[in-house]
């Protein structure tokens, strides 16, 4: 004879199958992180177990809820971070929705830091976004840009990265140059096809309304009513970083993002991105935004192996 409880969520207003997940994916995993059983009836979602049990996955439940009723696909890995962290109070933020033409679902920061990140992009002319993969610093720049767009706020788009190495040293790949760069701004390209259809990215690319080019492209340009992303900035020369800045023209804003321990230059004090961080901060409009492992909304599993190369490298 058990001592089960058994405690009755609404879920009104969310879709059951972003809930639950593909297989039920996601009620599986809140069986396996919090040790309840987890229920869908109808507009109601049945939480089951120990009554201990139960009364500490509420709050994880709902929060999940939350996030189906914002349009935003839960995955496993949602369940995993709520589980372990306790979702804060503030999430999710209806104010840091990101609602674009031609997608069916909203994009939604899954984190504090995610939420402060779109803050900060939507109150400052730069914001600069440095912290580990899986933190979505691309992701959600990329989205704030075809908003820009979407809402006339910018007539374009350029997304720029340094292409290979800081040198540039292109020459012994084979093809043309767009065959030869196109590997390396695949990331950007891929965040482009999740934020609208596929053909009015082509159009954008052939109108040049979105740019996607190497950082060198950049030099001698006045880049004036765009948003610009520089990804990858880690990557970049000092030298490099300060034309890049300095390409802002009027009415435009931009997004640096890079994660200092994946600097692939000879000498990591040569990485621009080092260096706007210690030289930039302070200045009014500039803001700088760090992500934490707890802010990673990739596979948990990735969570778990950037905390072991930092505790591995001292920290």
């Amino acid at each position: 004879m058990t001592d089960d409880t058994t405690s009755r969520l609404s879920i009104e207003g969310a879709d059951p199958l972003l809930l639950a997940g593909v297989n039920d994916a996601n009620l599986l995993e809140l069986q396996r992180a919090l040790g309840i059983r987890a229920t869908l009836r109808g507009d109601t979602l049945l939480v089951t177990g120990a009554a201990e049990a139960v009364e500490r996955s509420l709050p994880v439940v709902q929060g999940l809820v939350d996030l189906a009723r914002m349009g935003e696909a839960v995955a496993p890995e949602d369940v995993f971070r709520l589980a372990s962290e306790g979702p804060p109070p503030e999430l999710p933020v209806a104010d840091g929705k990101i609602v674009l033409p031609g997608l069916r679902r909203a994009i939604v920061p899954k984190t504090p830091g995610q939420r402060e990140y779109l803050q900060a992009i939507s109150a400052n002319d730069v914001v600069v976004g440095i912290g580990p993969a899986g933190t979505g610093k691309t992701y959600l720049a990329v989205a704030k840009a075809v908003e820009a767009l979407s809402r006339k706020q910018v007539r374009r788009i350029i997304l720029a990265r340094p292409a290979v190495e800081a040198g540039e040293s292109l020459g012994f790949l084979p093809g043309d140059l767009q065959a030869k760069v196109d590997p390396y701004l695949r990331p950007l390209y891929d965040a482009l096809d999740e934020m609208m259809p596929h053909d009015r990215v082509q159009k954008a690319l052939e109108s040049r309304t979105i740019e996607i080019a190497p950082l060198a492209y950049m030099r001698g340009r006045t880049l004036s009513d765009a948003f610009i992303i520089l990804d990858e900035a880690q990557n970049a020369t000092g030298a490099q970083m300060k034309m890049f800045l300095t390409r802002l023209g009027v009415a435009s804003r931009a997004v640096v993002t890079g994660d200092k321990t994946q600097i692939d230059l000879p000498r990591r004090e040569d990485s621009g991105l080092v260096q706007i961080e210690r030289i930039l901060p302070g200045i009014e409009g500039i803001a700088f935004q760090y992500f934490q492992d707890t802010d990673v909304v990739r596979h948990r599993i990735v969570r778990e192996i950037i905390r072991a190369y930092q505790e591995d490298q001292g920290g």
